[in-house]
């Protein structure tokens, strides 16, 4: 007898996951592995975040909380929405939950009924379309392609809208390609969602923090207010305060949204965990001038990694605007064959055969729903980065 319910069928395990794992596994080995395979920062979580933790731990505040999140950690995130983005959310409007994958779970598994629709743009997190899937939905990709920035257009987002479309993904800066959209690109789009009054958005700023060169990632409502009763800004403390352990995302939504998360939750996870929501108390109203470091940091890794694919053989790398991240295509060495023996004739094989013949794990593009591209994670140190680029340099060199 099959042991699981039919539903598991939609979907399948996280790539990015399974090749971070498969690297920690060869490295473990005694192989010499550079991993750029992970969306984690690799900074330390600031020590301030870290006291308020052990406070915590020390008056206490060990228990339960409620479903939503404590009254202090809502009431901080409204204000962070307020200072960073303008926008007026009260604390009731708020829901904390374990991640910021919960929070996208959440708002579908809530909303979705069989046959609606989910509208993504690709490249996309490797996890929008399983979540829409299990929650019974249909997942619509919209290919969005590098001579557009990798962004959606509006013309692109009008013709995907059906009388089934429930929900928009829309995530900025993006997650494989660190694509961001400015204002009068966000604009365009914001125009076509006031045309159809039944499509839901859920914007995920996690990233937004985390952008270069001056540039400002404006959310969805700072730009069209118009549609505060329809969309759900999520962010999180993972990414701009280097978190991920904690486990702590949140969004801001309609009460009645709100209300319905937190009706799910509460018969699955129930509340996060109090010390992290503690923690994340004070990185939201604590010192913020690390994020600035951090920033100038990853510019100064970007530039590096992007100059240096840009010298490679069959390689071409955009300058993303924002996230940790580059997504370069490969197309030029398609059809090729390397030097320990394999066919690249997919992005795929690509990645595998880098990872197996130089040590270096990246994520192919397929994985994100765009092949013909990989995934590099630059929230490693300097001088891994370069040593994985002279990898990649060598490998390509090495295709006939």
């Amino acid at each position: 007898m099959d042991l699981t319910a039919a539903r598991l069928d939609r979907i399948s395990p996280s790539q990015t996951i399974a090749i971070s794992t498969k690297a920690r596994a060869l490295k473990a080995a005694g192989k010499d592995i550079i991993s750029l395979s992970a969306g984690e920062p690799d900074f330390d979580t600031p020590d301030t975040i870290k006291k308020a933790a052990m406070q915590a731990i020390a008056a206490g505040e060990t228990k339960y909380t409620d479903v939503a999140g404590t009254p202090a950690l809502r009431r901080a995130i409204a204000e962070r929405f307020r200072a960073d983005s303008g926008l007026d959310y009260t604390w009731d409007e708020v829901i904390v939950s374990n991640g910021g994958k919960q929070i996208i779970y959440n708002a579908m598994v809530a909303t979705i009924n069989p046959g609606d629709e989910a509208i993504i743009p690709a490249p996309c997190w490797v996890s929008y379309p399983d979540i829409v899937s299990l929650a019974e939905g249909t997942p619509v990709i919209v290919p969005c392609s590098a001579e557009n920035g990798f962004k959606l257009q509006p013309a692109d987002l009008e013709a995907a809208i059906t009388p089934r479309t429930r929900w928009l993904l829309l995530n900025s800066p993006n997650n494989p390609t660190g694509a961001a959209y400015s204002a009068a690109e966000m604009r365009g789009l914001c125009d076509v969602l006031l045309r159809h009054p039944d499509v839901w958005i859920l914007t995920d700023d996690i990233y937004n923090k985390l952008v270069y060169d001056g540039f400002h990632a404006p959310t969805v409502v700072e730009v069209e207010p118009r549609l505060r009763d329809r969309t759900v800004t999520m962010n999180g403390v993972s990414k701009a305060y280097a978190m991920t352990g904690w486990r702590i995302g949140y969004s801001a939504a309609p009460v009645q949204m709100t209300r319905a998360m937190n009706k799910l939750q509460s018969q699955s996870t129930s509340g996060p965990c109090s010390i992290s929501q503690a923690a994340a108390v004070e990185a939201l109203t604590g010192p913020q001038d690390f994020i600035g470091t951090m920033v100038s940091t990853y510019q100064a890794r970007r530039d590096l990694v992007v100059g240096m694919l840009n010298e490679t053989r069959g390689l071409h790398c955009p300058v993303p605007e924002g996230a940790f991240y580059v997504f370069p295509s490969l197309v030029g060495c398609l059809g090729k064959t390397s030097a320990g023996g394999t066919l690249i004739d997919t992005d795929e094989a690509f990645v595998t055969a880098l990872l197996d013949e130089e040590g270096v794990a990246a994520v192919h593009g397929s994985a994100f729903m765009f092949a013909g591209h990989f995934r590099i994670s630059y929230a490693t140190d300097t001088d891994s980065l370069k040593e994985a680029c002279l990898r990649i340099q060598r490998f390509c060199a090495g295709l006939r």
